[in-house]
């Protein structure tokens, strides 16, 4: 038998059903001076009945339009007040803009097909004629409407998920650093790996500039930590690098400015950095060199193994001593070289299902394996961090940055 909608205003949302599960709640927006339009009783897929409200007017369905609500059902004769004419669908676009995450299906007469079908154009997901209203009908009508709602909803999702990710990755690509190296004969290769999953970016950092006297300077470094934060505090100390270097500021001068730079940007006391910067005289066969508490760059050359360079006396992380400093040593680089900096990511894989880790001295010997089977530039690099996964058994955890700068003499 059919019943009419119920017109009392304080009716709960949900019923519990067997098992605990709340039943569908519809509620019908409609004003008919006759005494309401008459619904019959609905029940779901799991033959529960669904719940009915009532509203007369759009203002009473903002009250009643909760979160149980699952699907409105809308008069479109519905007066929704000025510029009636004008818009024929005034009344559903309230409704939409005040129920954007629930289902709404629209009741008129079959002589307005064609508008029932613009309805849904407009948004609605269904249209009903009211002259065909029955019980079968309505019911499946509710509960189709509320699924594709939720698939809508999940597609906006996905879509808004997509385009956010792709923004991301622009803006992280932006803050990739950028070498400036023209007029300089070495060649430049890098590997960047984040260990936060999805990111473009991490804790690790490097650049690499060419000043007007032509002195080349490279830099590589690693925020303690993985997380946005310590990406963000990357680029600051990147950028900051660039500038002071653009500006004239080299070895002790250089950090001691880009520790009050990590001491001012870091968002708590406990996070430092370690760093490792090289200046390449314009002739390109000396360098002078700085570690604040970063592993030491390893140096090859045509006949002979590569190896690490000296890193006695280097200096500590950037913001654990205040007042520190930072020596600058000197180094004979000879005419052909390459000369690898990275971060400890790499070297600080496990090797083998046990505790062991790759090391420096695993790494050494690693480039040089590489380096006697004739690989250099982009795939050294590339092999090496390869086969620093390969060995890891799966992806790094740690951020891996490697810089590798080369000179070809004659």
């Amino acid at each position: 038998m059919p019943v009419p909608v119920p017109r009392q205003r304080d009716i709960p949302g949900t019923e519990s059903g067997p098992g605990g599960q709340s039943s569908l709640t519809l509620l019908v927006i409609e004003d008919d001076p006759a005494g309401g339009l008459t619904v019959p009783e609905i029940l779901d897929a799991d033959g529960h009945r669904i719940r009915l409200r009532s509203a007369r007017n759009l203002t009473e369905a903002a009250r009643l339009l909760t979160p149980d609500v699952s699907c409105v059902l809308l008069d479109l004769a519905l007066p929704h007040g000025a510029g009636d004419a004008a818009d024929p669908f005034g009344a559903l676009r309230q409704v939409l803009r005040l129920a954007p995450r629930h289902a709404v299906l629209v009741l008129t007469s079959e002589e307005e097909a064609e508008r029932a079908a613009e309805a849904v154009s407009v948004g609605a997901q269904d249209f009903l004629f009211r002259d065909e209203l029955d019980g079968r009908l309505l019911s499946r009508a509710i509960r189709y409407a509320v699924e594709r709602k939720r698939a809508d909803i999940a597609q906006y999702k996905l879509a808004e998920s997509k385009l956010r990710a792709q923004e991301n990755a622009r803006l992280e690509r932006g803050l990739l650093p950028h070498p400036l190296l023209e007029g300089s004969d070495l060649r430049f290769a890098a590997r960047y790996r984040p260990g936060r999953s999805r990111a473009l970016l991490g804790g690790d950092f490097y650049d690499t500039v060419r000043t007007p006297d032509g002195t080349v300077h490279a830099m590589i470094g690693d925020v303690c930590g993985h997380g946005p934060d310590e990406a963000a505090l990357g680029v600051e100390l990147r950028i900051a690098w660039r500038a002071l270097t653009l500006a004239g500021l080299c070895g002790d001068d250089l950090l001691a400015t880009l520790q009050e730079v990590l001491e001012v940007e870091r968002p708590n006391e406990e996070i430092f950095a370690t760093l490792c910067t090289v200046d390449i005289a314009p002739d390109g066969r000396r360098a002078g060199l700085c570690l604040a508490g970063h592993p030491a760059p390893l140096i090859s050359r045509p006949g002979r193994p590569a190896r690490l360079l000296p890193y006695e006396n280097n200096g500590p992380a950037l913001g654990l001593l205040p007042r520190a400093r930072w020596p600058r040593r000197q180094v004979e680089l000879g005419g052909t070289w390459s000369l690898m900096l990275y971060t400890d990511g790499l070297i600080e894989g496990r090797i083998g299902p046990g505790k062991e880790r790759l090391g420096q001295d695993g790494m050494v010997e690693m480039i040089n394996r590489h380096l006697s089977a004739g690989l250099s530039g982009e795939g050294l690099l590339e092999a090496s961090v390869t086969e620093a996964r390969r060995l890891n058994g799966g992806e790094l955890t740690d951020d891996v940055a490697v810089v590798l700068l080369s000179r070809a003499e004659g």
